[in-house]
């Protein structure tokens, strides 16, 4: 027969009598001394009674620590969602005692500059600007000097920083060369700028100069009134063919120095003004576009710049802006012979390379965006001669048209 096991420590007599041995239970004749019984609880050692009071400051010290923590993180730190959090949720929902509040978030870019070209639509988009500007909410700066495009290192810096200055976003134009602000130690904006047919460009002038556009012909408006008869009524073949300074170089070399920049071999007719001017147009214009394809233009625009130029086209096509559009078509224009045009072609040899480099590089944006080329075949390009030396006499400055106040004249109204 097999014993049944005794309870460790017990009789076959005290307490248990032959009873199973009940598992997990407390021996029958008691613990060993110093252990305690079974059915007494150990008592919790000294250094790990705390009270309620005590426990709650523990825990409040750890929330503490935590919401530090998650502050300084939000403030800087390393994880990245919880600054993707920041950024989404907008302006912070704490103090933060380490600097200013975050500013504003601004639509980027915030500085645009538009040193327009004259004669190049430059008064059509102005006045599509101004009626942007109060329905977007941006701040366009115009400037009240009209006739002065080169700019000496002083007044270069006193412009930049009247620019920099400036409530952004912000849209600045003027007639104005192209300017380095960063050699000023600015930040660079982006430009944007339209040009076109250079010798369309010039006749335009010629003849604004003397017999202005049809707001000034309904007005009875004499376009620059200190000009000689004699000089208003020159014919424009004669003055291509006799070389009057007005229709020869260095006043012919025009569209080039706006995106040269303030340098003065910038104004000398020459490959080096050109390169650099490609060279600008590459690297700090976001578009230079075409005045003969302006609806393109103006839809790129709104594709590039939507803060700015949303919705442009659609005012541009509305009737009322049609008319005052029509307003500053130039008049009296006559078109100059065969050879004086071909002497044109000739002596704008640098400015035709820039416009055809710029015309390529516009329908190569358009074809990225989708955008069709017009239907009509471009004209061919005019073949050039080699050309004599070209003279680097500072040229006289082009008298721009007070179009300002015009533009708020009409904005008034």
């Amino acid at each position: 027969m097999k014993k049944k096991l005794q309870p460790p420590g017990g009789g076959g007599g005290g307490g248990g009598g032959g009873a199973a041995p009940r598992p997990h239970a407390a021996p029958a004749g008691g613990a060993p001394p110093g252990l305690g019984g079974w059915k007494r609880r150990v008592p919790p050692l000294p250094f790990l009674r705390v009270s309620l009071r005590d426990y709650a400051f523990c825990m409040a010290t750890l929330l503490l620590f935590c919401l530090g923590s998650l502050l300084y993180q939000l403030g800087g730190g390393a994880p990245h969602f919880l600054l993707d959090l920041r950024q989404y949720l907008g302006n912070s929902t704490y103090l933060d005692d380490h600097g200013p509040p975050p500013r504003k978030v601004l639509p980027f870019p915030s500085q645009v500059v538009y040193n327009r070209v004259g004669k190049c639509g430059s008064r059509t988009v102005v006045l599509l600007l101004r009626i942007l500007s109060e329905k977007h909410g941006f701040n366009l700066v115009t400037s009240d000097i009209h006739n002065k495009t080169r700019l000496t290192k002083n007044e270069q810096m006193e412009l930049i920083k009247n620019i920099s200055t400036a409530e952004q976003p912000y849209l600045f134009t003027r007639h104005v060369h192209f300017l380095n602000f960063s050699r000023f130690g600015g930040d660079q904006p982006v430009y944007i700028n339209i040009i076109r047919d250079p010798v369309s460009r010039f006749l335009s002038n010629y003849f604004f100069r003397r017999f202005g556009d049809w707001r000034g012909e309904q007005n009875h408006m004499i376009r620059t009134p200190s000009m000689r008869q004699e000089e208003r009524y020159l014919d424009i073949n004669e003055c291509i063919l006799e070389n009057y300074p007005e229709c020869s170089n260095p006043r012919l070399f025009y569209i080039i120095p706006y995106f040269c920049g303030q340098h003065p071999r910038c104004r000398e007719p020459g490959e080096w003004a050109l390169e650099r001017a490609k060279l600008n147009a590459n690297e700090n214009f976001l578009l230079v576009g075409i005045l003969e394809e302006l609806e393109e233009v103006l839809l790129l625009l709104e594709r590039f710049l939507p803060h700015y130029f949303k919705g442009v086209l659609g005012i541009y096509k509305d009737p009322e802006h049609r008319k005052l559009g029509n307003m500053t078509v130039t008049v009296k224009k006559t078109v100059p012979s065969p050879e004086a045009v071909q002497v044109l072609y000739q002596r704008m040899r640098y400015e035709y390379e820039f416009y055809h480099y710029v015309k390529e590089q516009f329908h190569l944006l358009k074809r990225k965006f989708g955008l069709k080329s017009q239907a009509n075949r471009a004209p061919p390009r005019p073949q050039f001669f080699i050309p004599s030396p070209l003279e680097t006499e500072e040229p006289i400055e082009d008298e721009e048209q007070d179009d300002e106040k015009w533009l708020e004249d009409i904005y008034k109204r």
